[in-house]
């Protein structure tokens, strides 16, 4: 048994913890994966390379409208995927070569294997060199996420692709069934659908992205059918391969049984804490309905009585409800300070947590859906601006985005922003900083110049709408 003054579990966001500050204390890093986290090496970053690629690919499909004449030649699956990955695995393997090997990190001792709790502050790993228990005064409980995998008979014997998988494939598959219609199906069925393959999503409601502002889901659930197929109201009940490897999915819609043939199938119904993997429980670490490790503001963990567990904190996918990289970012500055200042701790805010959606059309969102905004009992303005009514709109020829703001009626506090189109996540950056800082629609609407022709005065006209 080896004990530590602090024990750190995954090296995702979880890796930004430890520097200068912390060289007085001896620190284990326990990492079963790929040095990283999810974000690095199968979440944010490659899927948004590979989104790239996608709209790159798709420009011949749309030269036409501005009097172009251009073909896709070809897709070589092989070198995007290298190109990206390329890019991706030296970061990867150099952020792990630094905490193993670099003088900074003289007072780290990594373990490389699978860890599970097996007391209060206590865990085994299982490493290459056996069984190693490590106890520490302080832990930080940073170890993501894994694919959920949905009960369908004969799933696990087909060996599905997940978002784990699906970026690092040999080759393009013809055809792809997508199960999942959040937004990582949304993302892969761009990516895949504009390379080439044909795409059938798989979703069980009757809307893709249907956590979103229901006209937004609405919106992009007809723009995405244009693209590929989208099967909604699916319930899958089997799925079976056969010899040649074809992927048959069997379920029922609108109560008629039906089957969806393809060269391979992507699961990508979501992602669950890897709290379930860690046996929190021997710990005495509270969880979730939904299995996340239970904290507080402070990022403290919660016994499973609601209690704070001392010297305790978890941050990310293990803990958050927001599965986003941003999130887990801010959560981990939150553990930081309050591992160098425990008697001053800060709290994480999390009252405007913004998202985007790297499909085609981009969406982004922040603050309250409409029906939320109605159900909370505000007195509401709602503006929506069409892409179409700018300048700038005209220029790209953008026939369905717009921005749409949902404001408190008489003070003009913005409640809640979506923006479908292109750069949604970058035009809504200005709405995030408002509600954040307390400025309101007008505040921004009327105190500041806003650029002409530029994409931002689809912003500005939506403000108008409400300031009036």
């Amino acid at each position: 048994m080896t004990h530590y003054d602090l024990l750190l579990i995954g090296t995702g966001s979880g890796n930004s913890l430890p520097g200068p500050e912390f060289a007085d204390l001896s620190i284990a890093l326990v990492e079963k994966g790929v040095f990283g986290g999810t974000c690095l090496n199968v979440g944010c970053i490659p899927t948004k390379m590979f989104a790239y690629t996608a709209e790159v690919a798709g420009t011949p499909a749309e030269a036409a409208r501005f009097g172009v004449d251009e073909t896709l030649n070809g897709v070589d699956w092989p070198a995007i995927r290298d190109r990206i990955f390329g890019r991706i695995d030296p970061i990867a393997q150099g952020g792990e070569e630094y905490r193993v090997s670099h003088e900074d990190n003289k007072n780290m001792t990594v373990y490389r294997g699978v860890g599970r709790f097996t007391g209060p502050k206590t865990m085994v790993v299982e490493t290459g060199n056996g069984l190693e228990e490590i106890t520490a005064d302080r832990v930080v409980i940073a170890a993501g996420s894994h694919p959920t995998m949905p009960a369908i008979e004969g799933l696990a014997d087909v060996h599905p692709q997940t978002s784990d998988s699906i970026m690092r494939i040999e080759q393009l598959p013809a055809s792809l069934i997508i199960l999942g219609s959040g937004f990582i199906a949304a993302e892969m069925a761009h990516v895949f659908a504009s390379l080439g393959t044909q795409v059938t999503v798989v979703a069980r409601s009757n809307v893709m992205l249907r956590s979103y502002d229901a006209d937004i889901a609405d919106t992009y659930t007809k723009l995405a059918s244009d693209a590929y197929m989208v099967e909604l109201n699916f319930s899958s009940t089997s799925i079976s391969r056969d010899s040649s490897g074809q992927v048959t999915l069997v379920g029922t819609q609108d109560g008629v049984e039906k089957r969806i043939v393809a060269d391979d199938i992507l699961v990508a119904t979501g992602r669950v804490s890897n709290a379930d993997n860690l046996d929190v429980a021997a710990a005495g670490i509270g969880t979730r309905e939904d299995g996340r490790v239970a904290v507080d503001s402070y990022q403290r963990v919660l016994d499973p009585y609601g209690d704070v567990l001392e010297g305790v904190f978890a941050l990310g996918d293990v803990s958050s409800q927001y599965q986003l990289k941003h999130v887990a970012n801010k959560e981990a500055k939150t553990v930081r300070h309050n591992l160098l200042h425990p008697n001053d701790m800060m709290e994480t805010d999390h009252r405007f947590v913004p998202a985007a959606v790297f499909g085609h059309p981009q969406i982004a969102t922040v603050g309250m859906t409409e029906e939320e905004a109605r159900e909370a009992g505000y007195d509401i303005i709602v503006a929506k601006q069409q892409y179409a009514g700018i300048a700038y709109g005209w220029a790209m020829e953008d026939t369905t985005g717009y921005a749409k703001i949902i404001a408190e009626r008489d003070t003009t506090k913005i409640l809640g922003a979506h923006i479908i189109g292109p750069h949604a996540p970058t035009l809504i950056q200005i709405l995030i900083q408002a509600m954040s800082t307390g400025q309101t629609a007008r505040d921004i609407a009327t105190t500041q110049y806003w650029i002409h022709p530029a994409m931002p005065e689809l912003v500005e006209n939506a403000l108008l709408q409400i300031t009036g």
